[in-house]
C-alpha cells in the first residue's frame, strides 16, 4: 500500500521538526517528508489540511485484561480503543491471569497481537513468579520471547531482599525494572491523605506510602546500578526525590498519568467511582508539580493508565469499588489540552507521547518520523471539538472521570507499518 498525506503539518520532537508538507509512505516506511518524488504513485490519498501529522503515540500503561479478564477487556476492543485514539505502540503489565511469568504465555500474547495488525504490543514479564514477590522469574526466557521489561504491575514488592537481588540480575543483564512506588502497609486506603478524605470518611493513602517506596528504591539503585522505571507518580514529594536522583545521575525514568496530571482528589465529589483509582488522585499542589516536572523533564513520559473495569466492579461504594479508568482514546487530547494549558507548547506535549517513551523502551525508530522508519503515525485534528461520551468509546471499559468532559483534538487516522488501521 502507497499512502500520500496532503498538506499536514508535520510535527515530529524527535528531530526538532515542524512544517507543512506531504508524507509518502510506501512498502510499510516512510517514504519522503516533503519533496515526495513526482513519480509517486499513491493508492490512497488522505487530506490532511488542518491536522497535525504526528509520530504514533507510544502509551506505557496499557492493561489489555487478557488472558485472564475477558469480561472486562477483550484484546480486540482494547486495540481497537488504543489505534482510535493514535496509540500506534503500547506497553502492558503483567498482571493477567495467569500472570505473564512464563515464556509462554508472553509468546502467546504477542502473536495474537500481531495477528490483528493493530498497535504494537511490548509485554512486561513478572518480576516474581505469579508477582508473589517471593522467586524471581526467569528474565533471560521472558526476554527472548519478547518482554522489554520487568514489572510487579500493581503488587508492592515487600521483602527488600528479593527487591535488592531481582535489581542485581537485571542490572547484570541490563534489563529495566518497571516499579510502581508504593509502600504495602501505608498504600492500603481508597483516597488520598487529606481533609477530603477524612471529611467523606475514607481511608486514606499518605504520601508517604509513595515516597519511602521511592527512598528504597533508589537506595537499592546506588547499590546494584540497575535502570528503574517508576510507573504513575503521583506526588509533589515523589517529583522533588526523582529530580534529586536524575541530578545525581541515577539511571532513572518516570511517567505520570493523564489522571494524576489533569484531575485532584475534590474531583472524587460525592464519592463518584469513577474517580477510584491507583494511585489515588491527590491535592491540587501534587497536580501542579506533577505538570511542572513533565514540562521541565523530570517526569519523562505521560501515559493513559487505561484500566478497563466492568460495569459490576464500579457499581458498588466507593471504597468497595474496582480502581481505574480507560484512557486510551483520551490520551492525545489530554496531551494537547496540557501543552496549551500549562505554557510547555505542542512539541513537548506530542514528545511525551511519542518520543520521550519511544526511548525508554529502546525502540529507536518508533516515535519519530523519519526516511526509512516504520509508518506508525497518527493524523490528529487539533480543533475538533468533541463531548467524552463513555458508552461511544471503543474500549470495553466504559467508565472514566472525564465522562461528559469537552475535548479539542482527536485523531481521524492512524497507521501502523504503513496500513491504515483507523479512519
Amino acid at each position: 500500500m502507497r499512502i500520500l498525506i496532503k498538506q499536514g503539518r508535520v510535527v515530529d520532537p524527535a528531530s526538532n521538526l515542524d512544517k507543512q508538507a506531504d508524507v509518502a509512505i510506501a512498502d510499510g516506511r516512510l517514504l519522503a517528508i516533503g519533496d515526495v518524488p513526482a513519480d509517486f504513485g499513491a493508492d490512497r490519498t488522505l487530506d490532511a489540511a488542518g491536522c497535525l501529522v504526528l509520530p504514533g503515540l507510544v502509551d506505557l500503561a496499557v492493561r489489555l485484561r487478557e488472558p485472564g479478564y475477558e469480561h472486562e477487556g477483550m484484546l480486540e476492543s482494547e486495540m481497537a480503543a488504543a489505534v482510535a485514539g493514535g496509540v500506534t505502540s503500547l506497553v502492558c503489565p503483567p498482571d493477567t491471569d495467569p500472570v505473564l511469568d512464563e515464556p509462554g504465555l508472553v509468546e502467546m500474547l504477542k502473536f495474537r497481537a500481531e495477528k490483528m495488525q493493530a498497535a504494537r504490543l511490548f509485554p512486561l514479564g513478572a518480576l516474581t513468579r505469579s508477582l508473589k514477590g517471593e522467586v524471581l522469574t526467569e528474565m533471560a526466557e521472558l526476554t527472548e520471547a519478547g518482554c522489554i521489561g520487568f514489572s510487579q504491575a500493581d503488587v508492592p514488592l515487600s521483602n527488600t531482599q528479593v527487591l535488592q537481588r531481582a535489581l542485581q540480575y537485571a542490572s547484570t543483564f541490563g534489563y529495566t525494572v518497571w516499579l510502581r512506588p508504593q509502600d504495602r502497609d501505608l498504600g492500603q486506603g481508597v483516597a488520598a491523605s487529606g481533609p477530603l478524605a477524612t471529611r467523606l470518611g475514607l481511608t486514606g493513602v499518605p504520601v508517604a506510602a509513595e515516597t519511602i517506596a521511592v527512598f528504597t528504591i533508589l537506595e537499592l539503585m546506588r547499590s546494584t546500578g540497575a535502570r528503574v522505571h517508576l510507573c504513575r507518580l503521583s506526588s509533589a514529594a515523589g517529583v522533588a526525590l526523582v529530580r534529586a536522583a536524575k541530578a545525581e545521575g541515577l539511571p532513572l525514568s518516570c511517567d505520570v498519568s493523564i489522571n494524576s496530571l489533569h484531575l485532584a482528589d475534590t474531583d472524587i465529589g460525592y464519592f463518584d467511582s469513577r474517580a477510584r483509582l491507583n494511585p489515588p488522585l491527590r491535592q491540587q499542589r501534587d497536580r501542579d508539580a506533577l505538570s511542572a516536572a513533565l514540562a521541565d523533564g523530570t517526569i519523562d513520559a505521560l501515559v493513559s493508565d487505561h484500566t478497563p473495569v466492568e460495569a459490576d466492579a464500579k457499581t458498588l461504594p466507593f471504597a468497595e469499588s474496582e480502581p481505574g479508568a480507560s484512557g486510551l482514546e483520551l490520551l492525545l487530547p489530554l496531551a494537547l489540552r496540557w501543552g496549551e494549558q500549562s505554557g510547555a507548547g505542542l512539541m513537548r506535549a506530542v514528545e511525551v507521547v511519542s518520543a520521550a517513551p519511544a526511548r525508554l523502551l529502546g525502540a529507536a525508530q518508533a516515535g519519530r518520523l523519519m526516511r526509512g522508519a516504520p509508518g506508525d503515525l497518527c493524523v490528529a485534528d487539533p480543533a475538533l471539538e468533541w463531548q467524552v461520551q463513555p458508552e461511544a468509546l471503543r474500549s470495553q471499559g466504559k467508565h472514566t472521570p472525564f465522562g461528559g468532559y469537552a475535548m479539542r483534538g482527536r485523531a481521524r487516522h492512524t497507521l501502523v507499518a504503513g496500513r491504515l488501521v483507523h479512519g
